[in-house]
């Protein structure tokens, strides 16, 4: 697994409720758990410094790294990308955008790609995408963001036929795929949460083991927010696999949860302030869970 990769899901499941800020001495200790060494950690934290993800404090002779506004952004849209587990009732409209960004700012074409596939867009045709979720304030955001408002079109409309709205579905998202993919996570997961599980109630398992599957579970599962649009039900094939994904991850999460926390403190106290916990915070509140 990529290190730059896992350092976001370690900030997304853990750093984030603990005051956004970790030593490197304990990153790198929480890395070390799945393989990844000292240089590969410092190396893709400095990246993240340097692409604004994250900023460094020098306190005394120790290094911290706390997430950027930026970063906390992007974390808190992550968590917020929750209706693959419960889409939103459908009003039956379709958020359409349309754009003709000149060659000479094709940087900002492909970055705008990349976040309309992000925010659950598909695309029907070149530079055509739509929605059926309430994204209006995302476009918005993205139009000003990117200042592309000469050329960009936005519209909310109902589709009147000749087709069925599944077939708009049908040209703009590889459900098949997608399908296919939560059929791969659940046929791994399934067995791995009844062997976990067994090996938890009998006291076979470390706080650390648990750390480690806790943490794949969520870099696992997080990967479907780059892919599953989030479509409303009725848009959705009969065999639809995304809600018995999340069940499986929702339970095989609280499993985990408790001793993998306790492993997360047991390193984070070492050259860090538990008192910047997030007094709110339950380890069982996850946004992906049911």
């Amino acid at each position: 697994m990529n290190t730059r990769s896992m350092i976001f899901t370690l900030y997304g499941d853990y750093i984030s409720h603990y005051g956004s800020k970790i030593w490197i001495g304990s990153l790198i200790k929480l890395l070390n758990e799945f393989g990844h060494n000292d240089q590969s950690v410092r190396a893709a934290i400095s990246r993240m410094n340097k692409q604004e993800w994250v900023q460094a404090e020098k306190i005394g002779n120790k290094s911290y790294y706390s997430l950027t506004e930026r970063g906390q952004k992007r974390i808190e849209e992550a968590g917020k990308r929750i209706f693959k587990l419960k889409p939103e009732q459908w009003d039956g409209k379709w958020r359409i955008l349309m754009y003709n960004i000149p060659e000479e700012i094709r940087t900002v074409r492909d970055e705008l790609r990349k976040e309309l596939i992000w925010s659950g867009f598909g695309s029907m045709s070149n530079s055509f995408w739509i929605s059926a979720n309430n994204l209006e304030k995302q476009v918005h955001d993205l139009i000003d963001k990117y200042g592309i408002q000469p050329y960009v079109d936005f519209f909310v409309a109902e589709y009147k036929g000749p087709h069925e709205n599944k077939r708009l579905v049908e040209k703009s998202w590889d459900l098949d795929d997608i399908n296919a993919r939560y059929q791969e996570f659940i046929s791994l997961y399934s067995q791995k949460y009844i062997i976990d599980k067994n090996k938890i109630q009998r006291g076979n398992m470390l706080d650390a083991e648990c750390f480690v599957e806790r943490t794949k579970l969520v870099h696992e599962y997080r990967k479907f927010l780059f892919v599953d649009p989030g479509l409303p039900e009725e848009l959705l094939p009969e065999k639809w696999l995304g809600g018995h994904a999340a069940s499986l991850f929702s339970e095989y999460y609280k499993e985990l949860a408790e001793p993998a926390s306790r492993f997360f403190e047991s390193v984070f106290k070492e050259g860090n302030e538990l008192a910047e916990k997030d007094g709110n915070y339950c380890f069982l509140d996850h946004p992906y869970i049911l």
